[in-house]
Formats: C-alpha cells, structure tokens, sequence
C-alpha cells in the first residue's frame, strides 16, 4: 500500500511539544519545497530542535535536485505533490495531514524556527485560527535577504488587501503561519502557485476569524540555494489574485467602481450633446449620443449585477461559516 494511502501515525498525542500544557497538542510542521537540497536540511533540523516531538513533513514538488535525499536524512516525513505550484502542494498538505496545529514554513531557510513555540502559545492561549510570522530583517542584511522591490511590492499588495478587507494583518505575503485545525480543514484552498499566501490572509479576514501576529526574524538564504520567486510575474499573479478575491469576496463594492466608471464616461459624453441640443434643438453626433445611451445601460446592469451578486457571497459566505463552526475549536490549557 503507498504510503498515501495509510492513515497519519506520526503523530503522537502525548509528545510534550508545548512544555507548559497538561494536555499535549499534536503538531506538524509543514514545509512545501522545490529544488532546496541546501535549504531544506536546515529547516527540518532547526524545526525539530524548536519543537521537540512534532511531526516535520516535507512534500516535494518535482525537485530535480536532492531535496528529497536531503530532507529524509534530515528526520523529516518526506511525501510529493506532482501538480507543479506552492497552492496545490498546500491544498495536498491540509487535506492529507491530521493534527491539531500546523506550522506552515518555506523551506528556503530564511525564517527563524525559534519563534514557531511562542506563535503556538499564542495560537492556543487566545484560541485563534492563525498566527502570522511578521518578517523583522537587520538592516544590515535586509538587503541580501530581500530582493529590489519586494519590500516595497509587498507594502503595496498588504496595504491593498488591508484597504479592501480590514487592517488586521501587516504581513500579507509571508510565508510563516501557524493554523488551527479548524482553519485547516475548512480552508477552500483555491490559489495554484504563491498568491496562496494572500488566499490565507483574505480568507481569514473575510470570515472575520480571529487571528495574531508574531515578530520573526528574516534572513537571506544559505549560500548555494536559490529563490523560485520572480519579483514581476509573481507580483502581477498576486495582483490578479487580490482583484479576483475583491470581484469574488466585494462583489457590491468591484461592480458598483465598475459601474462608476460607465456611467461617468457616458456624463462626459453627454455634456456637450446636451449644450448642443438646449442652444439648437439638434443632436448632430448621433453615433455618441447612442454610445452615451449604451454606456448609461451597462452602468445600470453593473449596478445590478454587483447586488445580486452581493446577496450569492453571502449565502457563500454563510456555508463557508457554517463549515468553519462544524470543526471543534482548539482546546488546549497551559497546566500548573
């Protein structure tokens, strides 16, 4: 029988992982990688180090290097996902994994597996569905650690995000996230490749689920490794991504702008057909004035479109609420 298909025993109920609780919470760490052979051992080891019994699973997406070899020598369950992309490795991870928390890290080793004990802490001790690792960088290697434009890109994306959905995340595309069960089991997880970061944050917002942040430091990658991002193709992905989440999630707000649009464009039309009418009586431009005439309409049927629209997501969105509060909140108490 392939290993997929056997149930999860990796995790063991009473591995002291949190010293501090009576009753132990299961844990598993979740590291996505592609072609980290370098990375990928260090992640694992510092992971295993920080959270002593916790189950480490490393799903490998089509490496063409040792990431494999490198991440089973490590200590780490070690399974694939074919379908090339971070969302569908992550959709693969949520589905197969059974556990109480899960520690959601890149494996390119650039966050500090040190600060995973006090996001849990958090994630258990105010019973919240998800702790963001906010990235804290030295300034004196912010440079090496980030590439040119990706901090402002990042800004711009979160300030987006926080603009459309509420200003409770500061850190929308990192990659270091702690998740209830419940989160986990009821995440629709839809994004195929890295705008599954901003997937999580607006998912999170959108269902007003409570969530935490948590300062983490964030390094450059170890020599030898490289990063998979693209600044332009993956930045313009995650673009495409917010505004598909607004046209999805704000239908009301992205047809309404839409509508907004039509209409003002078919007033500056009209104006000087109107001047031109009230002092002749004529209507010389008969092509604009039809033009203006269609433009009023499709205004009105963006309007219309955004209110039923309106009223689908949030009949959506109450199944999605329904199927969070289905799953059992986190219940774990710190003992004596």
């Amino acid at each position: 029988m392939p290993e997929s298909a056997l149930p999860d025993t990796h995790l063991t109920p009473g591995a002291n992982l949190l010293p501090g609780y009576s009753t132990a919470p299961r844990i598993a760490v979740l590291i996505p990688c592609y072609n980290e052979e370098v990375a990928v051992p260090r992640v694992v080891t510092a992971f295993r180090a920080a959270l002593p019994g916790a189950t480490v699973y490393v799903y490998d997406n089509n490496s063409k290097d040792g990431t494999v070899a490198a991440a089973r020598a490590a200590g780490a369950v070690v399974r694939t996902e074919t379908l090339q992309g971070k969302g569908h490795v992550v959709r693969r991870m949520f589905a197969d994994i059974e556990a109480d928390a899960y520690v959601l890290v890149d494996g390119d080793d650039t966050y500090d597996a040190s600060a995973a004990p006090e996001m849990l802490r958090l994630l258990f001790g105010q019973r919240l569905d998800m702790v963001t690792g906010v990235r804290r960088t030295p300034q004196e290697i912010a440079a090496a650690a980030y590439r040119p434009g990706h901090q402002l890109g990042n800004a711009v994306l979160t300030g987006m995000v926080r603009w459309v959905f509420g200003d409770r995340i500061s850190d929308m595309l990192s990659g270091y996230r702690v998740f209830s069960r419940r989160f986990v089991k009821s995440f629709p997880a839809l994004a195929a490749g890295f705008e599954t970061e901003t997937e999580f944050t607006v998912h999170a917002l959108e269902l007003k689920l409570p969530v935490g942040e948590v300062a983490s430091t964030y390094k450059e990658r170890p020599a030898g490794s490289t990063s998979k991002l693209n600044t332009y193709r993956d930045g313009f992905r995650i673009l495409r991504t917010i505004v598909t989440l607004v046209q999805r999630e704000r239908p009301l707000m992205f047809f309404s702008a839409a509508g907004a649009v039509l209409l003002l464009l078919a007033v500056l039309l009209a104006v000087p057909l109107l001047q031109t009418f009230l002092a002749t009586g004529l209507v010389p431009r008969l092509p604009t004035a039809v033009l203006a005439t269609g433009l009023v309409l499709l205004s009105f049927l963006s309007f219309v479109c955004g209110l039923i629209l309106d009223t689908v997501t949030r009949g959506r969105q109450e199944a999605k609420r329904v199927a969070y509060l289905s799953l059992p909140a986190p219940d774990f108490e710190e003992g004596a």
